[in-house]
């Protein structure tokens, strides 16, 4: 990842009061090809320190801190990965609830060296490893790999991009497993001497993803949710993928290239290929997202950036380019929208402003304030997501 000292950009919320343009340029054809879709509308929320839950047959037991950051883990591999959608986080819970209840289990039995890696105790089945129990000698990877949590969730989802693609084979190259039953598709990568067994687990999977994800399906775009207590950014992030935009207007006055007027345009403009991937500066919460006035998709977030809100907004997208709902929380370098031309554009381009203060104080020119504060670029996600196809 590369440290950028970037121009970032801004924009104005549309009123009749002020229209404000932002240029579009032709850009290489070859930036065609970045990927512009998300995978799924899946949000990871809070962790709680523990959770109870039931099993199908009606055995109660908690889960915690741990195994739901496990479970997060899962989530988020899952809601990035091209083709999985929600009810492949659900089989995948499933599978390593059955496995090790959604624990990173070593086996020092068989393998001592994996006892030197984090871990949540010894598990003892054979010669398996981790959250879902994957055998080295059966190809799914090395000792080191599979004490990664990450790697296990991406080797049991699979795909062309998957790390142990084409085989063993993860949930996305089983054919068909959409239209199994969750248990019969977690067996058809688990491969397992007990197929039966992974269904008793499907209320918890379903309370694990009910539970840490945020409800994407109620929103409008049109209020603020009550929830405002943003904690301190992890990491901050360009808006754009590295490579993929041209500068093209800054923050100031200018003559407005569509009526002729002197006015201030509020922030900087990056021209983009339509449905380019635009990310999340920071951590936050999602304020607005929808269409100005029915005219221009914008997305609003806060922040917390040093101990000061900041608010960041991200203009002209097309309204299927906005993937996330007023009171989502999202994560630096999420993937919210895709670059479009709506409202007062003359091309597809990222029209992006920061506000120390928050969305109601004045912007001020991103520029000098994200070389003042640094952000890592970062490339543009591989794969589909709403509205493409695997």
């Amino acid at each position: 990842m590369n440290k950028l000292l970037a121009a970032a950009a801004t924009f104005m919320l549309l009123t009749p009061m002020l229209g404000l343009l932002s240029i579009g340029v032709l850009v290489n054809p070859a930036l065609l090809n970045q990927g512009n879709c998300i995978a799924s509308g899946v949000v990871l929320g809070p962790i709680p320190d523990s959770l109870e839950v039931t099993m199908k047959d009606g055995y109660t037991f908690t889960l915690n801190k741990q195994q739901l950051t496990h479970a997060g883990t899962i989530i988020t591999v899952g809601a990035n990965t091209p083709g999985v959608g929600r009810d492949g986080i659900l089989i995948a819970l499933m599978a390593a609830l059955t496995e090790s209840t959604l624990r990173q289990l070593a086996n020092t039995g068989t393998y001592p060296e994996s006892g030197g890696y984090p871990n949540d105790g010894n598990g003892s089945d054979h010669d398996s490893l981790g959250l879902f129990q994957m055998r080295p000698q059966s190809g799914w990877g090395t000792v080191a790999e599979l004490m990664d949590t990450t790697y296990q969730a991406r080797a049991f989802y699979g795909g062309p991009d998957g790390p142990n693609y084409p085989s063993p084979r993860g949930l996305l190259d089983i054919p068909g497993w959409q239209q199994m039953g969750k248990g019969e598709a977690a067996q058809a990568v688990e491969v397992s001497a007990y197929p039966d067994r992974y269904q008793n687990y499907e209320p918890v999977a379903r309370t694990i993803l009910d539970t840490l994800t945020r409800n994407n399906s109620g929103g409008n775009g049109s209020g603020v949710p009550g929830d405002t207590n943003i904690p301190e950014t992890s990491r901050l992030v360009f808006p754009l993928p590295t490579g993929s935009y041209v500068h093209t207007s800054s923050f100031g006055p200018r003559i407005d290239p569509i009526t002729g007027e002197a006015r201030l345009h509020a922030g900087t403009d990056w021209a983009a290929p339509d449905g380019t991937p635009i990310f999340a500066l920071a951590d936050g919460l999602v304020t607005y997202a929808g269409m100005v006035d029915g005219y221009s998709g914008q997305i609003t977030l806060e922040h917390t950036i040093g101990g000061e809100k900041v608010a960041t907004k991200y203009i002209h997208m097309w309204a299927h380019g906005i993937h996330v709902t007023t009171g989502d929380r999202v994560t630096a370098g999420q993937h919210i929208g895709d670059v479009g031309s709506s409202g007062h554009s003359t091309g597809p381009h990222l029209h992006f402003q920061v506000h120390p203060g928050g969305a109601n104080a004045p912007a001020v020119d991103a520029e000098p304030w994200l070389a003042e504060h640094g952000v890592e670029g970062i490339d543009a996600p591989v794969g589909g997501g709403p509205g493409c196809t695997t």
